[in-house]
């Protein structure tokens, strides 16, 4: 325990933002980091609780009292070889994580948790600003190949642990560039996208091959990666997105959200507006923008339209506006059902809850419109307000209501694996292998959508599973 008393002493101060009048006018991160006075004050309230409920909150059971305790002492060296231990990419989550570690910290009891998530970020940030991060190539090689299909989180962790147990690892990647969801759903002012290319320069220098603009079941088949490697891991995304079966659907201006994301995420790394928008090209400016679904991607969709200048933004949600404050009682140390405002949110966007929309609405062929109810929840079931109708002005409807699970045509067909009653690739978390011996699968392509955080710990645990099955023993952790 680095101080005693520092939870008695120390009011929890996290990290700050730019103004949002400024911030909106670029697509760069705007978090205010902490300088390292403020940041070992602040990892001095750590409790060191004898049952540390952060770690059961955190998905890669990350070893926060250490090192947040290492951080207080100042040394930092030693925070990073903790955190490393567990996570390979906190920088990724340090960003973008929603730290259900700080859900489950005890001092939240008291809504007073400890600052994991800055904390961690800073730690990985300074190892890199001090060139404590570099490459881990194994010692020897075990003269086994695996193939891991997919380059988000789950797919980098995987790849990271096998080839630091000394398998020759090649990554296919169906987009041009590394990242997945990191590179191409996430925006850059919540995460810049040279982080990812720092981290990928480090694997191919412990000895990762990356394939882009490679998609399996279509410029390459599922067979041949059979043939020519020893293993296959399967870590790619649920990217079938949930559709909206409404009359009017199929009107100019209503899109998905990640072809909204992924255009805008490629203008700012450089692609031309034709590479960026093969599909045609999807700007908000001088638009009014209604996003359907409330969740993080529904709010990355009103963080880019308002920095590409919408006229207004409106986000929709079927559930009921959540309760400001959970009941710690009922939900503490568990991730708690309450209502959360994003830093887009703080942007501008107009919120509306328990909303059904009914009908999108035009003129020849183009949107203009939302017909929309009101609903309410009586003993679990929805039911419509009668008189509530209203109808919002809309040139643009992003759909953002989650993914159904991952796409069947090409991999997931000629794969021929067994899928869940839900429609992922079915393993279990043991030994992560498919109904083909072969082959093996994590993250969101086995659990559905999810976070970053658990993709990278299922990332983790397949590749002890895949050592272990080439190998007959691993000494990679779970």
């Amino acid at each position: 325990m680095g101080k005693e008393t520092g939870f008695l002493e120390l009011d929890r101060q996290d990290r700050t933002y730019a103004d949002p009048k400024e911030r909106i006018s670029h697509y760069k991160e705007f978090v205010i980091p902490h300088n390292e006075g403020a940041l070992k004050a602040q990892a001095s309230r750590c409790m060191n609780c004898g049952i540390p409920y952060c770690h059961n909150g955190c998905p890669v059971n990350n070893i926060i009292p250490d090192w947040n305790h290492l951080t207080y002492e100042g040394n930092w060296q030693g925070a990073l070889e903790t955190l490393h231990s567990t996570n390979n990419f906190p920088e990724f989550t340090g960003r973008i994580c929603p730290a259900p570690c700080e859900a489950a910290c005890t001092l939240n009891i008291v809504d007073q948790p400890v600052t994991i998530k800055s904390i961690e970020c800073a730690i990985v940030d300074k190892g890199w600003d001090e060139g404590w991060i570099t490459p881990q190539a194994p010692v020897k090689k075990t003269g086994k190949s695996v193939a891991v299909v997919g380059s988000g989180p789950a797919g980098l962790a995987a790849a990271q642990q096998l080839a630091r147990a000394g398998h020759s690892v090649t990554v296919f990647e169906k987009n041009d560039r590394v990242g997945g969801l990191l590179r191409y759903g996430i925006p850059d002012f919540k995460m810049e996208k040279h982080l990812i290319n720092r981290r990928m320069v480090q694997m191919e220098a412990e000895g990762i091959s990356f394939r882009t603009s490679v998609e399996v079941g279509v410029t390459i088949s599922v067979a041949s990666l059979k043939e020519n490697f020893d293993a296959i891991v399967l870590a790619g995304g649920a990217e079938d997105p949930r559709p909206l079966t409404i009359p009017g659907f199929e009107l100019q201006g209503v899109r998905f959200a990640m072809e909204f994301l992924t255009q805008q995420n490629k203008r700012n790394a450089g692609d031309d507006e034709i590479r960026a928008a093969p599909r045609g090209s999807l700007v908000a400016t001088g638009k009014h923008v209604v996003v359907i679904g409330g969740g993080d991607t529904g709010s990355d969709c009103v963080g880019t339209s308002n920095r590409q200048g919408a006229l207004s933004v409106t986000q929709l949600e079927i559930m009921p506006k959540p309760p400001e404050k959970e009941d710690k009682a009922l939900s503490w140390p568990n991730w708690p059902l309450k209502l959360r405002t994003s830093s887009s949110h703080e942007e501008g966007v107009e919120r509306d809850f328990a909303v059904l929309t009914k009908r999108c609405v035009g003129e020849n062929g183009k949107l203009t419109g939302l017909e929309c109810v009101r609903v309410e929840w009586v003993n679990g079931q929805m039911q419509e307000i009668a008189g509530s109708e209203f109808t919002l002005k809309a040139d643009l409807i992003f759909l953002a209501m989650g993914f159904v699970g991952p796409r069947k045509a090409g991999l997931l067909d000629q794969a021929g694996v067994k899928l869940d009653p839900r429609g992922n690739v079915s393993a279990n978390t043991f030994d992560y292998r498919t109904s083909d011996e072969k082959i093996f699968a994590c993250g969101d392509m086995r659990r559905g959508q999810s976070l970053v955080v658990w993709a990278i710990r299922e990332g983790r645990q397949a590749a002890r599973a895949v050592d272990e099955a080439l190998m007959g023993v691993s000494e990679l952790p779970r």
